[in-house]
């Protein structure tokens, strides 16, 4: 029994066009059950293709957001390149969930890193952070930032984030690494990761915060009464006596 053939077709387009409505981090599903995934990757070493799909649903969202700032519009290729791979070597793999999606997040790295050298990568359409004009921060907490703002406009601005804040927000918040797991993606430390995400989050933190107080500031200009009154002039009022 072949694990490879349910993964050859392409992603479904909602997850390839990007248009859920939600926060990055929802697609991470950073709190799903990890002792069930970790069933799921033993049931699927074993040949079982449920368990190998409940991989792809639980981890294929946020690795096709990850890759969507990496590569642009073909990552939808390069996710089905990563998860052929995932599926030729999956009986090597030795580890729990945590494991997994940083094994997962690995290939996918390499995959999109041979793609840049290929191919020149296309950066995200500027028009992609319009979006962001009319949005507002719920609070100043850095993970608000990721959550106040819609999957689109969260990842144009994570790209323009310096590459390694940009990498380590997307491992940690959007496809929910542990610091230790995307430290061994990413060849360095965990706490040089950590220091990464956390300037990303607040750089991205201090943007909203930034375009809310404009937006409120255009908004009150908006709202406030004509001061100007206009006056009769004597002449006029006595032409009209």
């Amino acid at each position: 029994m072949s694990l490879l053939a349910p993964w050859v077709v392409k992603a479904p387009p909602g997850d390839t066009d990007l248009q859920h409505d939600v926060g990055v981090r929802s697609a991470a599903n950073p709190g799903s059950d990890d002792t069930a995934l970790s069933a799921a990757v033993s049931a699927a070493q074993d040949g079982d293709e449920d368990a190998f799909r409940l991989l792809y649903r639980t981890i294929q969202p946020g690795l096709i957001r990850y890759l969507w700032v990496q590569v642009g519009d073909v990552a939808e290729d390069v996710a089905s390149e990563t998860w052929l791979q995932v599926a030729r070597d999956l009986s090597k793999f030795r580890g729990d969930a945590a494991g997994f999606r940083g094994w997962v997040a690995t290939i996918a790295r390499h995959r999109a890193l041979d793609h840049v050298r290929h191919q020149r990568r296309l950066p995200p359409a500027d028009g992609l952070l319009e979006e962001v004009a009319e949005l507002q921060a719920a609070d100043d907490t850095a993970g608000s930032a990721i959550d106040a703002i819609s999957t689109r406009a969260a990842l144009a601005l994570i790209a323009r984030l310096p590459r390694d804040q940009g990498e380590a927000v997307l491992l940690r918040a959007v496809m929910g690494l542990d610091a230790k797991t995307a430290a061994k993606v990413l060849g360095k430390r965990a706490g040089a990761v950590r220091t990464a995400a956390y300037r990303g989050l607040r750089g991205l933190a201090a943007y909203l915060e930034e375009t809310a107080a404009e937006t409120d500031r255009r908004a009150a200009a908006e709202r406030a009464p004509n001061r100007r009154v206009t006056q009769t002039p004597a002449s006029a009022l006595k032409d009209m006596r």
